[in-house]
């Protein structure tokens, strides 16, 4: 079943056996004396049960202490200091799928992210415009070092006009999501794909706004919190590790095929990609 107020979006992303248009809230209350309550809670429990699973796994990837710093640390720690009414925006890369996983939406939060062009580039565009239609609410975009550098004049414009908006970045010097894919999706080495390296925080400082850097995961929230609470426009540049996959939670047979062709075939640092598998695969299981 899938409720929706625009009806062409019915059916759009998966396929649907009933689908009802309008308000969901408006719907759920409408279609709510029509349902028998069920005795069997099975579904019910099955469900909570994976939701504690998964938050618990979150949870423990949150708390990796080891260097260089995970990304799932960073995004992990953020979600811990944003406000319940805080808007958030991203582009398209694993910044995305880390925003996705450890963000929880909640209260009268908001998030943008370019999901249906699967562009780059627009995160902090999107966190500007955030900024100068709500003044009063904290704003937040998690991007990706590649998406930023498409578009890193937006931060003059952040600085020139004194917004409120703090501008997280991942940085491991390299397309991540194009990488993954190329490996995952198409069993190939990694081309392509490597970034000049930047240093975001002086850029940063450079257009007017402040620049900070964090590599160490026990300063990371600390680091965070600062930034958060600083006022107008501000940067931080979190150093993550290139080499950690952003698996599914469910990795098909057909992309672990792939991976391991990739791996095979020269991918660079093939050693450490296996390690951070394998151990993620080895807590999984205990």
């Amino acid at each position: 079943m899938q409720i929706d107020a625009d009806g062409a979006r019915i059916g759009l992303r998966y396929p649907v056996e009933c689908g009802l248009v309008g308000d969901a809230a408006k719907t759920l209350r409408a279609l709510s004396s029509r349902l028998k309550a069920r005795d069997d809670r099975k579904f019910l429990q099955a469900a909570q049960k994976s939701v504690k699973t998964w938050r618990e796994q979150l949870a423990e990837q949150g708390a990796l202490r080891d260097t260089p710093m995970k990304p799932q640390v960073v995004a992990y720690e953020l979600n811990r200091l944003l406000n319940d009414d805080c808007i958030v925006t991203t582009d398209s890369g694993t910044n995305t799928s880390w925003a996705a996983r450890f963000l929880d939406i909640r209260g009268d939060m908001q998030f943008s992210v370019s999901g249906n062009l699967a562009s780059m580039a627009c995160g902090l565009p999107y966190a500007n415009a955030a900024a100068l239609a709500f003044p009063g609410r904290q704003v937040v975009a998690l991007v990706g070092d590649g998406g930023l550098s498409m578009l890193m004049a937006e931060l003059a414009t952040a600085a020139k006009y004194g917004l409120n908006v703090k501008i997280v970045v991942l940085k491991n010097d390299s397309l991540g999501q194009i990488k993954w894919e190329q490996m995952a999706f198409l069993g190939n080495p990694k081309f392509g794909c490597e970034l000049q390296p930047i240093d975001y925080a002086a850029v940063a400082t450079a257009c007017g706004a402040r620049g900070f850097s964090v590599d160490d995961p026990a300063q990371c929230a600390a680091i965070l919190r600062e930034v958060l609470g600083a006022p107008g426009p501000v940067l931080v540049e979190a150093v993550v590790d290139g080499n950690e996959p952003p698996l599914p939670q469910k990795v098909s047979f057909e992309q672990t095929r792939h991976m391991v062709e990739a791996l095979a075939r020269g991918t660079p640092n093939a050693g450490k990609i296996v390690k951070r598998l394998a151990r993620d695969t080895i807590r999984q299981l205990t």
